[in-house]
């Protein structure tokens, strides 16, 4: 598509992280004007009572979920709502012509039933399941996944920062695929700004605690990917925890070798991989990412030690979950789906100290 196509833009679920989120890059965003903000629980008020740091800088008010209002001022859609709402959401916006791009769990797990048994929702109709294209963008290496497309399943935070650091090292075989294990630190904005006791201050400040063992709803979903790199099923042990701390996931991922690698070639390998794709940072030897390293970017930065005792790779991957996560990759597939710079927008350097 031509690069001064000007695309008008609504968000849906505004008033949650991941859509305040957008506003703030889509703002910035030179192809893109926010036509509309939508909230289905504070529809009619300004979106600064809610956001004071939007005074003066969007003065809009929110409008409800009408898809017809949204057909007539939008082109494209961010749906940035929990799942089970953008399953019966979504497939409105597309008959009424819209592009989508869903922030939700609803459409990555393309097997209904799997979905139903870890989200406990009803799966959307299969046939969306089939049509939506999930959105891990590195993960294609040509442009042409979602241009011209109209759905795009956004791939979860945890998800993304396990993905990019293991795909390159399994899809080359360096590491046995039924050795995997992921220990996985999240910020507290990963659990929305709903009243949770669990994110209570008082509960989380100064403790860091291990929640859903075994039992986290993006398992299958990076299960599903690792098994399609993989070309055979793939199981992992994934075990989540809460830091104190609002942004930032740090993933450390164990693996046993299938050969005998050195740091040195992971760096070579993933260096490879990733070449040209501007938002995965490959660290030098002995240099393993933090998270405050990429806080407030669409940076995802990965490191490596190898153990030769041990015969094991461990592989450090951080991100910004609202960012990389949610919003900013989300920004990164509506560049590929309008046949953008991937970078259009996103580039931030991430905020320090």
């Amino acid at each position: 598509m031509n690069q001064e196509k000007h695309v008008r833009v609504a968000i849906v679920g505004s008033t949650g992280y991941g859509g305040v989120e957008l506003i703030r890059l889509l703002l910035n965003h030179p192809n893109v004007t926010i036509t509309s903000v939508i909230s289905a629980s504070s529809a009619g008020a300004p979106i600064a009572d809610g956001y004071p740091h939007l005074h003066e800088v969007m003065c809009d008010t929110l409008d409800g979920v009408d898809v017809e209002e949204m057909r007539r001022k939008a082109d494209v859609v961010f749906t940035a709502t929990p799942s089970g709402v953008s399953g019966q959401l979504v497939p409105k916006l597309l008959e009424a012509g819209l592009a989508v791009i869903d922030l939700s769990g609803d459409f990555r797990i393309k097997d209904g039933e799997l979905y139903t048994t870890w989200y406990k929702h009803a799966a959307p109709p299969e046939e969306w399941l089939a049509e939506a294209k999930y959105g891990l963008c590195e993960l294609y290496p040509e442009r042409g996944y979602a241009e011209g497309r109209k759905f795009i399943s956004n791939p979860g935070c945890y998800p993304t920062a396990t993905l990019l650091g293991l795909i390159p090292a399994l899809q080359a075989g360096w590491i046995q695929p039924d050795s995997l294990i992921i220990d996985a630190k999240s910020g507290v904005s990963g659990a929305g700004r709903g009243v949770n006791l669990g994110v209570h201050y008082a509960e989380i400040n100064e403790n860091f605690k291990a929640y859903k063992v075994n039992k986290h709803q993006h398992i299958p979903e990076i299960e599903q990917v690792l098994s399609e790199v993989a070309q055979q099923p793939v199981t992992v042990t994934f075990t989540t925890h809460l830091a104190p701390m609002t942004r930032g996931i740090m993933c450390t991922m164990y693996a046993t070798l299938a050969g005998t690698y050195i740091e040195e070639d992971f760096i070579s390998l993933y260096q490879e991989y990733y070449a040209g794709r501007r938002f995965v940072r490959i660290r030098p030897q002995g240099q393993w990412p933090a998270t405050k390293e990429v806080f407030g970017s669409n940076f995802c930065d990965i490191g490596f030690a190898v153990d030769r005792r041990t015969k094991r790779v461990t592989i450090i991957s951080v991100i910004d979950n609202v960012v990389k996560g949610a919003a900013g990759q989300a920004i990164q597939n509506l560049n590929h789906m309008m046949g953008w710079g991937e970078a259009t927008g996103l580039m931030l350097t991430p905020v320090y100290p």
